[in-house]
């Protein structure tokens, strides 16, 4: 099966219902302010209730595997049905995993998450580049087949991740730019946006030094909780801002495990967004 091209079907989804992504991150601080016990029970209550209370409006969501993962085989069921719930109705999913490795296991992560025939496929996959941009081939190659997308690591929002990402090559450009000149090439000629995006954090302040307009989408983390706003995306992405994908995840979660509470939470964070983006 190859379905239609994730950035076609992101870009679609952006139009009609906006760009806001919000994550599925069921840590164990969080379910026990939902009142939920930190184990596959609570886990599964907190994952169907955000599906079932956000599914029908929001663009994207963007399950942390490894909050599934820490239960097991169990977990891993739990998160395969969230996948499946959400994109049954409608909602791309974004599978927040950030692998990257060489070879034959780059192909297998590729396979568990990107592979149609997969009970884990989703619409796109969060990738790191750093064992070289080469390296995520065989995800490249299977994301083009199968219809996927990826988010490649590029200029994140933890302040640790500046001493690689800032860090100058021999021609003097940094590894970040390297990174999106890559990711603007695989979606060259692409229309009406290619499916090869960037993880670049809200909370970076000005990037006019870098080439953000890679003709794909940009994947943002850090507003909210970790201190950006929508008003600030305009500054931080400047041009290209209208392919921003802004994800939030503790901003809107903490309001759980009410649903209408849960639901008035995304649809401000997705009005504020829209008059950022659309000013």
């Amino acid at each position: 099966m190859t379905l239609t091209p994730f950035g076609t079907r992101l870009r679609a989804a952006m139009d009609s219902r906006g760009p806001l992504c919000v994550g599925i991150d069921p840590h164990a601080a969080l379910l026990a302010q939902w009142g939920l016990q930190d184990d596959i029970v609570g886990l599964e209550r907190f994952s169907r209730t955000v599906v079932e209370a956000l599914a029908e409006s929001v663009a994207v969501f963007k399950p942390q595997a490894a909050f599934f993962e820490r239960f097991g085989s169990k977990g891993v069921a739990v998160l395969e049905r969230t996948v499946a719930d959400a994109r049954a109705a409608g909602t791309l999913v974004v599978m927040d995993a950030k692998r990257g490795d060489i070879g034959s296991t780059m192909a297998a992560y590729a396979s568990a998450f990107l592979d149609p025939a997969s009970p884990l496929f989703s619409d796109a996959l969060t990738v790191s580049p750093y064992l070289g941009y080469g390296s995520l081939k065989p995800a490249v190659d299977l994301a083009r087949e199968s219809g996927a997308g990826l988010f490649v690591l590029a200029l994140t929002s933890n302040p640790e991740g500046a001493e690689v990402q800032r860090a100058l090559r021999e021609d003097g450009r940094t590894i970040g730019a390297t990174m999106l000149a890559h990711l603007a090439a695989e979606n060259a000629d692409a229309a009406p946006m290619g499916s090869f995006g960037a993880v670049v954090g809200a909370t970076l302040g000005d990037l006019s030094s870098f080439d953000l307009d890679i003709n794909g989408p940009l994947l943002a983390p850090g507003i909210g909780a970790q201190g950006a706003t929508a008003a600030d995306l305009p500054g931080v992405f400047g041009k290209a801002v209208r392919n921003v994908v802004p994800n939030v995840s503790r901003g809107v979660l903490k309001h759980g495990p009410d649903v209408a509470a849960l639901r008035d939470s995304a649809r401000r964070f997705a009005d504020e967004i829209h008059a950022a983006v659309s000013a």
